[in-house]
Order: structure tokens, then C-alpha cells, then sequence
């Protein structure tokens, strides 16, 4: 089946702009992120590679983007319902987006679009401007800063100067309600971690956010067992001064909201 095919057979669905806005009828949400369209539900068979999955939708199997290059293992397993974002688009191969899949064992569900934790902060950022619960006190001068080799996410200020923040999409969570990151091996999050680093050994100021997009997440911790080096770096970077800080969301198909902070153990 073509994409399109599958976008118009598909159950309620409507056509909106395949941009990231956070857009719906009933308005933006402080704190939280609405994905456009309506969520279809879908059967997971299996992931073909990082960024493709097979899905069957009413009968029919269909390929759908996977918007997140982790492995995912523990929760795109075979059979399992899942949630798709309906997407448009000139250059799509696919009609949908796998966004959600169900906390294995448990209840509830798991956005495993990483792309959200940096809209759900960037909507946040300019909805609550100094008020915001992430960063009280701060407010948003800039997305996508240059730093050293790298981009960052985001350039916060204050009446102190600026600050640098790397925000980092979590979907992984071990026996002890703890929140791991990363769910396999990343050299551009290490390289990350060492531009903080270095800026904070020149006297300027930076931070991680850690953003676990489902709610059973109690306190978060590196996943050294997948990346030690990550792990490491991290450590490092706490050492150096860096602020370090985790949230957990709720998340129902459609709609991911900030919930509470956790702490970070490392």
C-alpha cells in the first residue's frame, strides 16, 4: 500500500501540516505537546531497521517511520498495540509515525518520538519564560546554539549570563523504576557531554536535561551497562559543575505533558 493510500484508508483520520507546531483545536498546552492529527492504533510485527518499522493497521501490513534511532527492544515487541501519528509530506515514504507504545508489563504508554522532549521544552521555555518549572529563574535566548564543534538544544539566560542545556530523549526504564540513558552506544551524546565540559572548565555555565517521556520513572541514572564512556562523561561533567536534571511525563496517544522532576543518581 501507498502512503497515501494508507493515510486516506486509515480511521479517522484528518490531513493537518506535517510541522512539529504544537497546534490543535482546543489550543497549545502549557507544559505539554499535542502530536497533529488523530492517533490511529496498530499492531507492532517488526522493526526493519533504525528508522522503519511493520505494522499492521486493520488488517494490512504498512511500513511507518520510526522517529527514534535507540534500540527500543524492550518496548517494540511483536504483537504489541501501538499508536501512530498520521504524517504528510513531499518527501515521505511512509503515511504514519510510530509514536506510542505500551509500558511492557504495566500500565499506561511510552512516547518513543525523540523528537518531542525538545518541543515539549521549547513550548514550556516560551509559555512560563522565567516562571518555567524546568529552569526557574531562566528564560530562552536561542535554540540550536553553536558550541564548540557541536549544536546544542538550547541558550538559556538570567541576570547571571547564559546558560547551555543538552536535552536527551529517554524511553528506558530498569527494575527499580530507574530511567536509563542512553538504550545504545552514542558518540554524539559523549561529544555532547564533552562541549559542556569544556565549557564549564572555562568558567561558563551548562547543563543536561534528561526528559523521560512516560510516567513509572522514579529517579534517573546513566545506563553504563550500554555506554560506560557515556557514563563517565557524565559523571565528569557533574564533577565540573554542570547542572543535572530529569523529568518524567505524562503521556496519553496524542499528548505528552511534563509531570515532576526526579532525581539523578549517578
Amino acid at each position: 500500500m501507498t502512503a497515501e493510500g494508507a493515510l486516506e484508508r486509515a480511521p479517522g483520520v484528518s490531513r493537518e501540516s506535517s510541522s512539529y507546531a504544537n497546534e490543535s483545536r482546543q489550543g497549545p498546552i502549557p507544559g505539554g505537546v499535542r502530536l497533529p492529527g488523530r492517533q490511529v492504533k496498530a499492531r507492532f510485527r517488526a522493526r526493519l531497521n533504525r528508522f522503519v518499522a511493520l505494522v499492521n493497521l486493520e488488517g494490512e501490513d504498512i511500513q511507518v517511520h520510526v522517529p527514534n534511532s535507540g534500540r527500543l527492544a524492550e518496548l517494540l515487541l511483536p504483537g504489541a498495540p501501538v499508536f501512530l501519528t498520521p504524517r504528510s509530506g513531499a518527501h515521505r515514504k511512509t503515511a504514519f509515525d510510530l509514536s506510542f507504545a505500551p509500558i511492557p508489563g504495566g500500565e499506561g504508554w511510552v512516547c518513543i518520538d525523540s523528537r518531542v522532549p525538545n518541543r515539549l521544552v521549547g513550548e514550556t521555555l516560551l509559555a512560563f519564560q522565567e516562571g518555567n518549572p524546568l529552569f526557574p529563574g531562566y528564560f530562552l535566548v536561542r535554540r540550536e546554539p553553536a558550541l564548540g564543534e557541536s549544536r546544542l538544544d538550547f541558550l538559556l539566560g538570567d541576570s547571571q549570563g547564559p546558560l547551555y542545556v543538552e536535552v536527551k530523549c529517554v524511553t528506558l526504564v530498569t527494575p527499580g523504576q530507574r530511567a536509563r540513558f542512553p538504550d545504545a552506544p552514542t558518540d554524539r551524546g559523549r561529544r555532547h557531554l564533552g562541549e559542556l565540559i569544556r565549557l564549564r572548565e572555562q568558567g561558563g555555565r551548562a547543563g543536561a536535561l534528561f526528559l523521560v517521556q512516560r510516567p513509572d520513572a522514579g529517579a534517573f541514572s546513566p545506563h553504563d551497562d550500554m555506554d560506560p564512556l557515556f557514563g563517565e562523561a557524565l559523571r565528569r561533567a557533574h564533577r565540573a559543575g554542570g547542572l543535572l536534571k530529569a523529568w518524567n511525563c505524562r503521556v496519553d496517544p496524542g499528548e505528552v505533558r511534563l509531570h515532576k522532576e526526579i532525581p539523578v543518581l549517578l
